[in-house]
């Protein structure tokens, strides 16, 4: 009944869960660099991170947990337009819609894992058209923050042209 893994899975579990912990660190610590640089990006509307004192729930989850993960959403000033053209702009972050690796993803809600969702229903969700999902994994953070800033950089000239 169920699921049996391979040898060979069992194997690779066990070798990637004696370095989860270490991983993990520093997951919940770049992600953290990361939502704090957005927070005070100009082109960035509002960002989405329990680690930060702006998030609804942030006392709760002081209280409740140990630490936070490396994945946050946030808004971007604009619209399709300009959040298309931040994500082709992302070098080191990759567009995914699978999230939670060790290499940094990015996605865009409203036209990759929520496009059958109604849009009156996205729209209620808050998933608009300039909403990103970043999984901030484990390369440097000053080459990640480098990345995002000249990425949001060209976003803004979108309109602009």
């Amino acid at each position: 009944m169920g699921v049996i893994p391979a040898p060979f899975e069992c194997s690779q579990l066990n070798r990637s869960l004696k370095t989860l912990a270490l991983r993990m660190r520093e997951h919940m610590k770049s992600g953290l660099i990361v939502g704090q640089f957005l927070e005070k990006h100009p082109l960035v509307e509002k960002v989405i991170h329990p680690g930060l004192p702006c998030h609804p729930q942030h006392d709760l989850v002081k209280r409740q947990c140990y630490g936070v993960s490396g994945m946050l959403s946030f808004y971007l000033k604009g619209g399709l337009s300009e959040s298309r053209k931040f994500l082709s702009s992302l070098k080191v972050f990759t567009l995914a819609e699978s999230l939670g690796g060790h290499k940094s993803l990015a996605e865009l809600p409203s036209v990759m894992t929520h496009v059958s969702v109604p849009s009156e229903q996205r729209a209620e969700l808050g998933i608009t058209d300039n909403l990103i999902r970043l999984s901030v994994g484990l390369e440097d953070s000053e080459d990640l923050l480098a990345d995002l800033d000249q990425a949001l950089n060209k976003s803004r000239f979108v309109n602009e042209m």
